[in-house]
């Protein structure tokens, strides 16, 4: 069966709720009060058991909040920490707040007879640090366009300050044109090259919205973080795969890191790193056109081994599937996936339930249906490294400072 995974040892998932040393109350505040009347209260010295207006007239203490609603409430009115969710993946930001002790903020968000986009904030954000939960997954264009408008209506709600918090940013493979090996006339007539970089255009729409700053996981290529003209908090889903595997007992001298392309070469050789400097192997592939690719070969040893071949997303798995039919003709024992983003666009759950792979390692960066569900999958929750990540941006704490430093924050 399918299992949901909290990670224990880097990233503690016993108690999501922050602790009280993390998130401090403010000692002095504004009283959250306000007062209708013309002038303001004065309190007596506390000979009797009520306020008295200037005017005369007495409000009985009652009237007012008890101890603890009176703190909650100073507590609220001064917290600058707003955590909001798109439609996208309300269930990461529910365990993102969670893990801060915090509430969602109330939002009104739906769609027109026409497909129009609605949104309206139900609280205050004024000079608040407000964080927009809103994967950019499939339906992508509406996902996107949904953060756009929630980015415009904290804008002109005033806030401080705006975050994108962007668990999987979609058009990221569209981060360059194409090279192809081609001589001047091929390179005349052929039409590869007339295409958009829709990686920097997003970016740009993004930034052009209003938005501060973006929080982004597992970016599939670094130079995205180049596309946009705001700071960008790149952190990696690394740490939460790798506390699993850890948690699996598996001898080091067995283990096997596999790059399913050359493209991801370095993410693979900074997974075996971090995994008792696992040897590393490399599936040398050729691809012919989009969703669509051909193994050739293998470049390492992975016979008698178990092989962890690790991705930034599966999308169509025929890449990473074509590897493990490979990895299992040169002599790998078990062969394990790791991937942040699991996209599973058909028909991706047929060919990684058929057998190929001892189990699938994903993350909730993109909300899974139950449909997609399969005996092999384990899907491991990021709600942590991004709440740190969001506690730390508002702090404005570095995410280099130990003991955090495993979290994999740039």
């Amino acid at each position: 069966m399918a299992s949901l995974v909290q990670p224990s040892h880097a990233l503690p998932a016993v108690d999501l709720r922050r602790s009280s040393s993390l998130i401090r109350r403010p000692s002095s505040v504004r009283f959250p009060l306000r007062c209708n009347a013309a002038d303001p209260f004065k309190f007596d010295g506390g000979n009797s058991a009520g306020f008295h207006l200037l005017s005369g007239e007495s409000v009985p203490a009652s009237a007012l909040l008890s101890g603890t609603r009176l703190e909650d409430a100073i507590y609220k009115n001064n917290t600058r920490l707003r955590i909001f969710s798109g439609t996208a993946n309300p269930a990461l930001a529910q365990e993102i707040s969670c893990y801060l002790g915090l509430e969602l903020g109330k939002i009104k968000i739906k769609r027109f007879a026409d497909g129009e986009i609605y949104v309206q904030l139900q609280e205050s954000v004024r000079g608040c640090d407000v964080f927009l939960v809103q994967p950019t997954c499939p339906p992508a264009n509406e996902n996107l366009m949904e953060l756009l408008v929630m980015i415009d209506a904290c804008r002109r709600a005033s806030a401080k300050t705006i975050t994108a918090v962007i668990p999987y940013f979609g058009y990221a493979r569209a981060d360059r044109k194409a090279s192809p090996s081609l001589s001047v006339l091929e390179s005349i007539t052929s039409t590869q090259g007339r295409e958009s970089i829709a990686a920097k255009l997003v970016a740009n729409l993004i930034t052009e919205s209003g938005a501060d700053r973006v929080l982004a996981c597992d970016l599939h290529s670094g130079q995205s973080m180049g596309y946009f003209d705001i700071p960008v908090d790149h952190v990696y889903g690394q740490p939460v795969i790798l506390d699993y595997l850890a948690s699996k007992g598996i001898s080091s001298d067995d283990l096997v890191v596999v790059s399913p392309d050359v493209g991801g070469v370095a993410r693979a050789r900074a997974f075996a790193k971090k995994l008792s400097d696992a040897p590393l192997a490399i599936v040398d592939k050729r691809r012919h056109g989009h969703n669509v690719a051909e193994v050739m070969n293998l470049i390492g040893d992975v016979k008698g081994k178990v092989a962890i071949m690790v991705d930034d997303m599966i999308d169509t798995a025929g890449t990473i599937s074509k590897g493990a039919a490979l990895l299992h003709q040169e002599g790998a024992r078990e062969v394990y996936a790791c991937t942040t983003h699991a996209v599973f666009s058909p028909p991706a759950i047929s060919r990684l339930s058929s057998g190929l792979f001892q189990e699938v390692i994903i993350t909730n960066t993109i909300p899974l249906s139950e449909k997609n569900y399969f005996p092999q999958l384990t899907v491991l929750s990021v709600a942590n490294l991004l709440g740190e990540t969001i506690w730390r941006v508002h702090d404005d704490c570095s995410g280099a400072i130990e003991p955090f430093s495993t979290l994999g924050i740039d």
